[in-house]
Protein backbone atom coordinates (compact mmCIF):
# COMPACT_ATOMS: atom_id res chain seq x y z
CA UNK A 1 0.00 0.00 0.00
CA UNK A 2 1.13 3.53 -1.21
CA UNK A 3 1.15 5.98 1.76
CA UNK A 4 -0.25 9.43 0.77
CA UNK A 5 -0.73 12.86 2.84
CA UNK A 6 -4.36 11.81 3.84
CA UNK A 7 -3.17 9.32 5.67
CA UNK A 8 -1.30 11.55 7.52
CA UNK A 9 -4.06 14.05 7.74
CA UNK A 10 -6.33 11.22 8.71
CA UNK A 11 -4.22 9.94 11.97
CA UNK A 12 -3.41 13.86 12.46
CA UNK A 13 -7.72 13.91 13.36
CA UNK A 14 -7.63 10.90 15.35
CA UNK A 15 -5.10 12.14 17.58
CA UNK A 16 -6.79 15.56 18.10
CA UNK A 17 -10.23 13.87 18.43
CA UNK A 18 -9.06 11.09 20.22
CA UNK A 19 -12.12 9.62 19.14
CA UNK A 20 -12.83 7.38 15.55
CA UNK A 21 -16.57 9.24 15.29
CA UNK A 22 -15.64 12.82 15.99
CA UNK A 23 -12.75 12.00 13.83
CA UNK A 24 -14.52 11.01 10.63
CA UNK A 25 -17.20 13.29 11.05
CA UNK A 26 -14.35 16.30 11.07
CA UNK A 27 -12.83 15.06 7.67
CA UNK A 28 -16.42 14.11 6.28
CA UNK A 29 -15.43 10.58 6.00
CA UNK A 30 -17.12 7.08 7.22
CA UNK A 31 -16.01 5.70 10.00
CA UNK A 32 -14.70 2.67 8.71
CA UNK A 33 -13.25 4.23 5.50
CA UNK A 34 -11.15 5.89 8.56
CA UNK A 35 -10.70 3.06 10.32
CA UNK A 36 -8.92 1.20 7.48
CA UNK A 37 -6.89 4.27 6.53
CA UNK A 38 -5.32 4.01 10.28
CA UNK A 39 -5.08 0.05 9.92
CA UNK A 40 -2.83 0.83 6.64
CA UNK A 41 -0.84 3.49 7.65
CA UNK A 42 0.47 1.03 10.87
CA UNK A 43 0.96 -1.46 8.30
CA UNK A 44 3.13 0.69 6.93
CA UNK A 45 5.16 1.72 9.71
CA UNK A 46 4.98 -1.84 11.47
CA UNK A 47 3.54 -0.77 14.56
CA UNK A 48 0.10 0.30 16.66
CA UNK A 49 -0.32 3.69 16.95
CA UNK A 50 -3.76 3.44 18.75
CA UNK A 51 -5.46 1.50 21.46
CA UNK A 52 -8.80 1.72 20.55
CA UNK A 53 -11.85 -0.01 21.54
CA UNK A 54 -15.55 1.08 21.63
CA UNK A 55 -15.56 3.18 24.34
CA UNK A 56 -12.13 5.13 23.99
CA UNK A 57 -9.15 5.38 22.06
CA UNK A 58 -5.28 6.48 23.24
CA UNK A 59 -2.27 6.79 21.05
CA UNK A 60 0.36 4.40 21.92
CA UNK A 61 3.83 5.57 22.57
CA UNK A 62 4.40 5.15 19.01
CA UNK A 63 1.40 7.06 18.05
CA UNK A 64 2.72 10.11 19.99
CA UNK A 65 5.93 10.14 18.52
CA UNK A 66 4.56 9.53 15.47
CA UNK A 67 2.22 12.66 15.60
CA UNK A 68 5.15 15.26 16.30
CA UNK A 69 6.67 13.71 12.75
CA UNK A 70 3.41 13.63 10.70
CA UNK A 71 2.19 17.32 12.09
CA UNK A 72 5.83 18.45 10.76
CA UNK A 73 5.77 16.58 7.79
CA UNK A 74 2.24 18.28 6.90
CA UNK A 75 3.29 21.84 7.31
CA UNK A 76 6.14 21.72 5.61
CA UNK A 77 4.10 20.17 2.48
CA UNK A 78 0.99 23.06 3.23
CA UNK A 79 3.91 26.12 3.39
CA UNK A 80 5.49 24.50 0.41
CA UNK A 81 1.94 24.88 -1.59
CA UNK A 82 0.51 27.37 -0.58
CA UNK A 83 0.83 30.47 -2.73
CA UNK A 84 0.79 33.26 -0.51
CA UNK A 85 4.58 32.13 0.74
CA UNK A 86 6.06 31.67 -3.09
CA UNK A 87 8.24 34.18 -2.53
CA UNK A 88 9.95 33.58 1.01
CA UNK A 89 11.72 30.84 -0.84
CA UNK A 90 15.04 30.76 0.00
CA UNK A 91 17.10 31.62 -3.74
CA UNK A 92 19.84 29.14 -3.63
CA UNK A 93 23.55 30.44 -5.21
CA UNK A 94 25.91 27.79 -5.47
CA UNK A 95 29.47 28.46 -6.20
CA UNK A 96 32.63 26.06 -6.41
CA UNK A 97 35.25 28.79 -5.04
CA UNK A 98 35.73 32.59 -5.10
CA UNK A 99 31.66 33.56 -5.55
CA UNK A 100 31.76 36.66 -7.88
CA UNK A 101 35.08 37.63 -6.22
CA UNK A 102 34.66 41.39 -5.18
CA UNK A 103 31.32 41.79 -7.15
CA UNK A 104 30.15 39.29 -4.19
CA UNK A 105 28.86 41.82 -1.10
CA UNK A 106 27.44 43.99 -3.62
CA UNK A 107 25.32 41.72 -5.13
CA UNK A 108 24.41 40.09 -1.42
CA UNK A 109 23.79 43.78 -0.41
CA UNK A 110 21.94 44.81 -3.71
CA UNK A 111 19.56 42.02 -3.25
CA UNK A 112 18.31 42.31 0.48
CA UNK A 113 17.80 45.71 -0.35
CA UNK A 114 15.79 45.06 -3.33
CA UNK A 115 14.09 41.47 -2.73
CA UNK A 116 13.88 41.44 1.12
CA UNK A 117 11.29 38.65 1.25
CA UNK A 118 13.59 36.57 -0.94
CA UNK A 119 16.64 35.29 1.09
CA UNK A 120 19.62 34.60 -0.94
CA UNK A 121 21.92 31.65 0.60
CA UNK A 122 25.05 31.72 -1.18
CA UNK A 123 26.31 28.65 -0.75
CA UNK A 124 29.88 26.52 -1.65
CA UNK A 125 29.59 23.29 -3.30
CA UNK A 126 32.64 21.91 -4.58
CA UNK A 127 31.64 20.12 -8.10
CA UNK A 128 31.96 21.64 -11.64
CA UNK A 129 28.56 22.89 -11.35
CA UNK A 130 28.18 24.44 -8.16
CA UNK A 131 25.35 22.46 -7.09
CA UNK A 132 23.51 23.30 -10.15
CA UNK A 133 22.81 19.82 -11.90
CA UNK A 134 23.01 18.21 -9.09
CA UNK A 135 19.98 20.03 -7.57
CA UNK A 136 21.75 21.35 -4.81
CA UNK A 137 21.52 25.25 -5.86
CA UNK A 138 18.71 27.10 -8.39
CA UNK A 139 21.99 29.31 -9.73
CA UNK A 140 25.40 29.29 -9.85
CA UNK A 141 28.77 31.42 -10.92
CA UNK A 142 30.43 29.23 -12.80
CA UNK A 143 33.74 29.71 -14.71
CA UNK A 144 34.78 28.83 -17.66
CA UNK A 145 32.82 26.73 -20.24
CA UNK A 146 29.18 24.98 -18.70
CA UNK A 147 29.63 21.98 -17.05
CA UNK A 148 26.26 20.42 -18.90
CA UNK A 149 24.19 20.78 -22.10
CA UNK A 150 20.37 22.57 -21.90
CA UNK A 151 21.33 24.90 -19.04
CA UNK A 152 20.98 28.95 -19.38
CA UNK A 153 23.04 31.56 -18.57
CA UNK A 154 24.10 35.18 -18.34
CA UNK A 155 27.49 36.62 -19.15
CA UNK A 156 29.11 38.51 -16.33
CA UNK A 157 32.58 39.38 -16.59
CA UNK A 158 35.67 38.02 -17.49
CA UNK A 159 38.57 37.42 -14.86
CA UNK A 160 42.17 37.64 -15.43
CA UNK A 161 44.35 34.91 -14.43
CA UNK A 162 47.09 35.04 -11.81
CA UNK A 163 49.98 32.87 -11.16
CA UNK A 164 49.49 31.37 -7.23
CA UNK A 165 53.64 31.33 -5.84
CA UNK A 166 54.70 29.88 -2.40
CA UNK A 167 55.83 33.60 -0.73
CA UNK A 168 59.20 31.73 -0.91
CA UNK A 169 59.47 31.71 -4.35
CA UNK A 170 62.02 33.02 -6.57
CA UNK A 171 59.31 34.35 -8.55
CA UNK A 172 57.20 35.61 -5.97
CA UNK A 173 59.77 38.77 -6.02
CA UNK A 174 58.24 39.77 -9.51
CA UNK A 175 55.55 42.04 -10.67
CA UNK A 176 54.48 39.69 -13.28
CA UNK A 177 54.62 36.54 -15.01
CA UNK A 178 54.13 34.29 -18.19
CA UNK A 179 53.06 31.00 -18.37
CA UNK A 180 56.58 30.40 -19.47
CA UNK A 181 57.74 31.03 -16.13
CA UNK A 182 55.79 28.12 -14.56
CA UNK A 183 56.59 25.82 -17.25
CA UNK A 184 59.65 24.13 -15.13
CA UNK A 185 57.65 24.53 -11.73
CA UNK A 186 54.84 21.64 -10.37
CA UNK A 187 51.60 22.75 -10.83
CA UNK A 188 48.75 22.20 -8.52
CA UNK A 189 45.38 21.70 -10.50
CA UNK A 190 41.87 21.37 -8.40
CA UNK A 191 40.51 18.70 -10.69
CA UNK A 192 36.67 18.95 -9.32
CA UNK A 193 35.86 22.52 -9.80
CA UNK A 194 38.59 24.10 -11.12
CA UNK A 195 39.35 26.33 -14.92
CA UNK A 196 43.10 25.51 -14.98
CA UNK A 197 44.55 22.11 -16.77
CA UNK A 198 48.04 21.47 -18.63
CA UNK A 199 45.92 22.04 -21.61
CA UNK A 200 46.90 26.04 -20.36
CA UNK A 201 50.33 25.72 -21.85
CA UNK A 202 51.34 25.52 -25.45
CA UNK A 203 52.10 22.01 -26.39
CA UNK A 204 55.41 20.68 -25.57
CA UNK A 205 55.75 23.44 -22.81
CA UNK A 206 53.35 22.55 -19.63
CA UNK A 207 54.27 22.42 -16.12
CA UNK A 208 57.16 19.67 -15.42
CA UNK A 209 54.89 18.12 -13.31
CA UNK A 210 51.19 18.47 -11.53
CA UNK A 211 49.83 17.80 -8.08
CA UNK A 212 45.99 17.06 -7.80
CA UNK A 213 43.79 18.36 -5.43
CA UNK A 214 39.46 18.71 -5.12
CA UNK A 215 39.08 22.06 -3.57
CA UNK A 216 40.62 25.05 -3.16
CA UNK A 217 41.41 24.69 0.39
CA UNK A 218 43.77 21.80 -0.19
CA UNK A 219 44.86 24.00 -3.47
CA UNK A 220 46.18 27.19 -1.35
CA UNK A 221 47.42 24.62 1.29
CA UNK A 222 49.89 22.66 -1.49
CA UNK A 223 50.67 26.31 -2.73
CA UNK A 224 51.87 27.13 0.73
CA UNK A 225 53.79 24.44 1.45
CA UNK A 226 55.81 24.75 -1.37
CA UNK A 227 54.71 21.42 -3.27
CA UNK A 228 53.61 23.85 -6.46
CA UNK A 229 52.62 26.62 -7.95
CA UNK A 230 48.84 27.44 -9.03
CA UNK A 231 47.20 29.64 -11.84
CA UNK A 232 43.44 31.17 -10.63
CA UNK A 233 41.84 34.06 -11.02
CA UNK A 234 41.50 37.78 -9.71
CA UNK A 235 38.78 36.45 -7.65
CA UNK A 236 40.43 33.78 -5.90
CA UNK A 237 43.34 36.61 -5.31
CA UNK A 238 40.78 38.72 -4.05
CA UNK A 239 38.95 36.45 -1.67
CA UNK A 240 40.96 34.11 -0.46
CA UNK A 241 44.05 35.74 1.00
CA UNK A 242 46.96 33.55 2.82
CA UNK A 243 50.01 33.95 5.09
CA UNK A 244 52.07 31.89 2.67
CA UNK A 245 50.84 32.23 -1.07
CA UNK A 246 51.89 35.57 -2.66
CA UNK A 247 49.67 36.31 -6.25
CA UNK A 248 50.88 37.37 -8.93
CA UNK A 249 49.35 38.52 -12.83
CA UNK A 250 50.05 36.57 -15.63
CA UNK A 251 50.37 38.27 -18.46
CA UNK A 252 49.72 35.80 -21.53
CA UNK A 253 47.26 33.86 -19.61
CA UNK A 254 43.63 33.99 -21.19
CA UNK A 255 41.06 35.51 -18.90
CA UNK A 256 38.27 33.42 -17.49
CA UNK A 257 34.40 33.78 -18.46
CA UNK A 258 32.23 34.05 -15.63
CA UNK A 259 28.77 33.14 -16.39
CA UNK A 260 25.22 33.22 -14.04
CA UNK A 261 23.52 29.69 -14.76
CA UNK A 262 20.38 28.32 -14.09
CA UNK A 263 18.31 25.05 -15.19
CA UNK A 264 15.39 25.45 -18.23
CA UNK A 265 12.63 25.90 -16.67
CA UNK A 266 13.99 27.60 -13.59
CA UNK A 267 14.05 25.63 -9.94
CA UNK A 268 12.67 29.07 -8.49
CA UNK A 269 10.84 31.75 -9.56
CA UNK A 270 13.23 34.44 -9.03
CA UNK A 271 16.03 33.74 -10.59
CA UNK A 272 15.45 36.24 -13.80
CA UNK A 273 15.65 38.89 -11.23
CA UNK A 274 19.20 37.29 -9.56
CA UNK A 275 20.48 37.28 -13.41
CA UNK A 276 19.91 40.95 -14.19
CA UNK A 277 20.89 42.31 -10.72
CA UNK A 278 24.01 40.03 -11.13
CA UNK A 279 24.78 41.83 -15.04
CA UNK A 280 23.38 45.35 -13.39
CA UNK A 281 25.91 45.05 -10.55
CA UNK A 282 28.94 43.55 -12.56
CA UNK A 283 28.45 46.55 -15.23
CA UNK A 284 27.78 49.36 -12.86
CA UNK A 285 30.57 49.00 -10.13
CA UNK A 286 34.48 48.96 -10.43
CA UNK A 287 35.32 45.77 -8.43
CA UNK A 288 37.60 46.93 -5.14
CA UNK A 289 41.26 47.32 -5.62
Amino acid sequence: MTMELRHLRHFLAIADEANLTRAAARLHLTQPALSRSLRQLEAHLGVRLADRSTHHLRLTDAGHAFRARAATALAAVDAALDPSRLGTWPLRLGHAWSALGTFTTPLLRRWRQTHPDTPLELLRIDDRGAGLTAGKADAALLRGPLPEPGLRSAYLLSEDRVAALPDDSPLAGRAELTLADLADQSVTLNTVSGTTSSELWPPGRGPSATVRVGNTDDWLAAIAAGRAVGVSTAATAALHPHPGVTYRPLTDAPPVPVFLAWTDPPSHPAVADLAALAQEVTRQQPPAG
